[in-house]
């Protein structure tokens, strides 16, 4: 497992967004290493979960870049981030990731998928549990992953949200035609 040794003061701050509060935490570098959704916690409480860890100061200013490139993704102004991340995760949690990284803008991706893009289609379920697992919301596209049907399955910030990320995205199931995006006749959520 990656270690936290050296990083630093980590910088946190709580900011709005269409799907509620977000929670970014950057380390000194400038690394995004946490982005998650609050989900009304307080800034107290907050703390008390990143207590034992590398000390943490509010700086809305050291997170500036995150929240405004998540403002620019929210009025569809971005559709990649360019953020440094600093991932902390087991070597098979670093490589999911890493691949959730690649599902372009618009697309979704089965557990299935995932897994056999990994080289191993029979690790449907680690995938997902490294899935579930992903500290950096939305940047590290979790929301992307998708049932084998299609259907919406597991996500940390809830159903509802990953409804509305993917069709933010007008992204559509695995095997479905293009002319299926947007709401149309065949969507994701019809």
């Amino acid at each position: 497992m990656s270690d936290s040794r050296g990083s630093g003061t980590l910088a946190a701050s709580l900011f709005p967004s269409p799907v509620g509060a977000l929670l970014a935490v950057v380390e000194e570098s400038g690394a995004l290493r946490r982005l998650e959704f609050a989900r009304g916690r307080t800034r107290a409480q907050i703390e008390a979960e990143l207590a034992g860890g590398p000390p943490v100061e509010w700086d809305d200013g050291r997170c500036g870049s995150v929240e405004r490139q998540l403002e620019e993704y929210f009025t569809r102004q971005r559709r990649a981030f360019e953020l440094p991340l600093h991932l902390l995760g087991t070597p098979f949690q670093l490589r999911v990731w890493h691949e959730l990284q690649r599902i372009p803008y618009g697309h979704a991706v089965t557990y299935g998928d995932l897994a056999r893009r990994l080289g191993n289609p029979r690790s449907v379920r680690a995938v997902g549990h490294a899935n579930g697992a992903n500290p950096i919301a939305i940047v590290v596209p979790c929301h992307r992953v998708v049932g084998a049907s299609g259907k919406l399955v597991g996500y940390g910030g809830g159903l509802d949200i990953k409804r509305f990320l993917l069709e933010w995205e007008g992204a559509r199931p695995p095997g479905l035609p293009e002319a299926g995006r947007n709401g149309e006749q065949g969507s994701l959520f019809g």
